[in-house]
């Protein structure tokens, strides 16, 4: 018997030759599949269904999957072998990532820079030409540490077993020094120097990424074990890129606030701003923070994954097949699926505009409560269950209560914010009506602007000149005497 089988995967085309006894995890996220718990078998969302050949049904499987799924072949990737050969289907799709294409101020400088925004779920990384800012190639991709949980307290505990946490970091490394190789292959380049790369994350991205043991970030405080800037010879990262040039990892803010959150300051100009502003980046950790050139005040709320569609009955990742928008037209429910065709579930957007749609027409209660039998279908096959208002419900509470927090902090109203910047993909496709409708981000909304990409853009502002560290006072929303009594408060939706 060989020790190689082959799996094909429908509807890609596309074919993988693996050793025997491979576990499907290790080979399938590249693909598509996604496996938000970590492979621990809680979430369902690493599905596949068997076309041909077979895999094992395991106790895991019988547990989670009901018995009319696992005879039409369906099986979790996270519990299964390829013991012999097999084609799947895996109902593969593109994920949209956000780049950015700003145009911003800068003072010429030599050579090639890089700047890299490593995100929990993706990665971003864009080759400019010092001399004129101009961008020569973009790269785009998944965090392949995604295949051991989609949010960074599921990173922290694979880290912290066993020898997790220098996997994590072999793959990081490896991945974004894919996305450098590809970078200089597409700008032909030849043999022209690179003079700076700078890197932006969270705090735990920042740690797995620079060798940091994330222990600390495990427990209260969660407090990081270094937060200074990190500089890394390319070449000790096993990167090939001409020059060897430093890697600079920016610091951390204090806490989950991370780099990405430093680089949104520099591209929102708070640390410059006379008016008061404020940036949020809304995804498993919500960061907040708000100032003005005097003092900026900042922090991190565990939002958990709603609003990136995780703990989600039929959420997924803003993708294709995934309801994006959902909108009322005479009193009827439209939903809007990217890329066309039917839907195969619901995405952050999604959710926010269904709940907001919910309560206009009374099928959800101010008090989150799903009006007839628990369940209400959106666009078939994809529902709303109870359990799926509440997650939204959690999500939002905690952003508002740390909003309230540190605009009280600042000893701020929040009349007197004049700018609030939405971060990150999902701030920029949200809808700021909706958003406002369930009480999430309570203000007006021609104050409210998507900023796109800020980590990036940030980025590459610290191309050009590596920026000083502003004062930014990071707060503890969780040592906080008041933050339970107001998160209780904001539970509810808000009634217009």
């Amino acid at each position: 018997m060989s020790d190689l089988v082959r799996i094909e995967l429908e509807p890609l085309g596309r074919s993988l030759v693996v050793e025997r006894g491979t576990p499907l995890q290790d080979v399938l996220f590249a693909y598509g599949v996604e496996f938000p718990c970590g492979g621990h078998g809680r979430c369902r969302r690493c599905r596949v269904k068997v076309l041909d050949g077979s895999l094992e049904v395991t106790p895991e499987q019988a547990r989670i999957l009901t018995g009319p799924e696992l005879a039409e072949g369906w099986r979790l990737a996270c519990h299964s072998r390829a013991e012999g050969a097999l084609k799947l289907d895996i109902a593969q799709w593109e994920t949209a990532i956000l780049a950015d294409d700003s145009q911003f101020e800068f003072t010429p400088g030599q050579g090639l820079g890089i700047a890299i925004d490593l995100g929990t779920t993706t990665l971003v990384a864009q080759l400019l030409d010092l001399r004129t800012a101009h961008v020569l190639a973009v790269r785009t991709a998944l965090n392949p540490q995604a295949a051991f949980g989609a949010d960074i307290m599921s990173r922290v505990e694979f880290a912290l077993d066993g020898h997790g946490q220098r996997k994590l970091q072999d793959l990081i490394r490896s991945g974004l020094g894919r996305l450098v190789r590809e970078l200089l292959a597409a700008a032909r380049t030849g043999e022209a120097s690179v003079s700076k790369i700078v890197l932006v994350g969270n705090t735990v991205m920042h740690h797995l990424f620079c060798g940091v043991g994330v222990e600390p970030l495990s427990h209260v405080p969660f407090e990081p074990s270094r937060d200074g800037l990190e500089v890394f010879p390319a070449a000790d990262l096993g990167w090939d890129v001409p020059g060897n040039p430093p890697a600079l990892f920016l610091p951390c803010l204090g806490g989950f606030v991370g780099s990405d959150i430093l680089a949104g300051l520099l591209a929102t100009r708070m640390p410059d701003s006379e008016s008061l502003i404020g940036l949020i980046d809304l995804g498993t950790n919500g960061e907040i923070s708000f100032g003005t050139r005097e003092r900026i005040v900042c922090a991190s709320t565990a939002a958990g994954p709603a609003f990136e569609g995780g703990r989600i009955s039929a959420g997924m990742r803003a993708s294709t097949g995934a309801i994006s928008e959902v909108s009322l037209r005479d009193g009827q429910l439209h939903c809007h699926v990217l890329g066309g065709g039917p839907p195969r579930g619901i995405c952050g957007s999604g959710l926010v505009d269904a709940v907001a749609a919910g309560l206009d027409l009374g099928v959800i209660t101010p008090r989150g409560n799903l009006a007839g039998n628990g369940l209400w279908m959106l666009a078939p096959p994809v529902a709303l269950a109870q359990r799926d208002i509440r997650e939204l419900q959690l999500a939002k509470a905690a952003i508002a209560a740390g909003i309230r927090i540190v605009l009280r902090r600042l000893g701020a109203e929040a009349a007197e914010v004049t700018r609030l910047y939405l971060a990150g993909a999902f701030g920029n496709y949200i809808s700021r009506t909706s958003a406002r409708r369930i009480g999430l981000i309570d203000f007006p909304e021609e104050k409210v602007e998507p900023a796109g990409n800020t980590a990036l853009l940030g980025a590459k502002l610290a191309l050009f000149a590596t920026p000083a560290r502003p004062q930014v006072e990071h707060i503890s929303l969780a040592s906080d005497p008041d933050f339970q009594d107001i998160y209780v408060e904001e539970m509810n939706f808000e009634v217009v």
